[in-house]
């Protein structure tokens, strides 16, 4: 197998039901793998940085784990298109993103090549992937990868470039308005209501 085939399937062995692992662990180490691929690819942690699924775009992250997860725990064979449509019509509905790199391809085939691993009690795939998230937070590496855009997003016309640089700009709810001073130097108080734009 190669995260560079076009096409990976895994099935279930026969007499199970499914390809959820019977032992725990074995299963909680998979989910943790599929967990940290999610959280690889750069198309759908742009999109989380920014924002582009609302302020619960991190949780919409994290949905999409279990929904790739899900997909191993209720059917008997899953392959590589399926992943990685999913992730394609995830990253559509939930951050009005169209991926067209190809970037999802290589997630997808990852993610039957990490379950064969799994299932072989391989696990050295899901501790390089959790070591590279770890070092990449403790760095801040996330933070810096706006400029990526460009790559990750397509049919990108002039007024969703403009949407995309103010959302780079990075500004907090608190700056966007000044204090106001009254004539005697002290701040007046503003009431946190809602504000039109």
């Amino acid at each position: 197998m190669s995260e560079y085939d076009d096409y990976l399937m895994v099935e279930s062995e026969s007499g199970k039901p499914s390809l959820m692992f019977s032992d725990p662990k074995q299963q909680a180490r998979f989910e943790l793998g599929i967990s940290m691929l999610v959280y690889s690819w750069d198309a759908l942690d742009i999109a989380v940085i920014n924002q582009w699924g609302g302020i619960e775009s991190a949780e919409k992250r994290d949905w999409i784990t279990g929904i790739i997860v899900d997909l191993f725990k209720n059917n008997k064979a899953v392959d590589s298109p399926l992943l990685e449509e999913t992730l394609l019509y995830a990253m559509l509905d939930e951050f009005d993103t169209h991926v067209d790199d190809g970037s999802a391809q290589p997630i997808a085939n990852n993610m039957i090549i990490l379950y064969d691993e799994c299932r072989q009690l391989n696990y050295s795939r899901v501790e390089e992937l959790y070591t590279k998230w770890l070092e990449r937070q403790k760095t801040g590496a996330n933070k810096e990868r706006y400029v990526e855009i460009n790559k990750v997003i397509s049919d990108s016309e002039e007024d969703e470039d403009m949407n995309v640089e103010v959302e780079q700009d990075h500004i907090e709810p608190a700056s966007r308005y000044e204090p106001i001073i009254d004539d005697d130097g002290f701040e007046m108080v503003q009431k946190k209501g809602r504000r039109r734009y």
